[in-house]
């Protein structure tokens, strides 16, 4: 099976991306676990098995296609912020940079005319366009609510039943 080089290299990129993603969220889940914001950490631990299981569809579709995967040391990631707020800014600061990167991978795929590649990096696209959104939906939620602490306690509450569903199994 012929399986263009260049998307190859801009697929395993990217599936390195999204490790040194899962690994961030990870950090900020411990970070807000420390500070007994077990919501909020409990939703990053999700964004980290979510972006574990972006790691691995794509990985996954890289070995179908006949590729080679190849991984790459993960970089150190951040540990320490100034506030929830600050966390949920740099979240969605990360998302933009992501949804760039998948943009890149997409316009690699369709200028080496790889439409299966760029058909599969369609879920990526639109899923991008719901990881933004849901971080601004935060980020507004933690503007209105301020320092009060009953509402943030209410918050807190409310990200802690955020479950993991693997939604790249029905993608397939």
């Amino acid at each position: 099976m012929r399986f263009n080089k260049n998307v190859q290299e801009v697929l395993n990129k990217q599936v390195n991306a999204e490790f040194w993603s899962a690994y961030l969220y990870l950090s900020m889940s411990s970070y807000l676990a420390q500070k007994g914001l077990t919501g909020f950490a409990n939703w990053m631990r999700v964004q980290f098995q979510e972006e574990t299981s972006h790691a691995l569809k794509l990985f996954d579709y890289i070995i179908a296609r006949g590729g080679e995967v190849k991984l790459e040391p993960i970089a150190e990631v951040e540990t320490d912020w100034s506030s929830i707020k600050d966390i949920f800014e740099s979240t969605y600061k990360h998302e933009c940079k992501v949804t760039d990167m998948i943009h890149n991978c997409y316009e690699v795929a369709l200028k080496e005319r790889d439409h299966a590649a760029a058909n599969m990096l369609q879920w990526f696209i639109d899923e991008q366009a719901e990881e933004e959104e849901n971080a601004l939906a935060i980020i507004d939620q933690l503007k209105f609510v301020g320092d009060n602490g009953p509402a943030l306690y209410m918050l807190d509450k409310e990200l802690a039943t955020r479950v993991f569903v693997d939604a790249t199994q029905a993608a397939k």
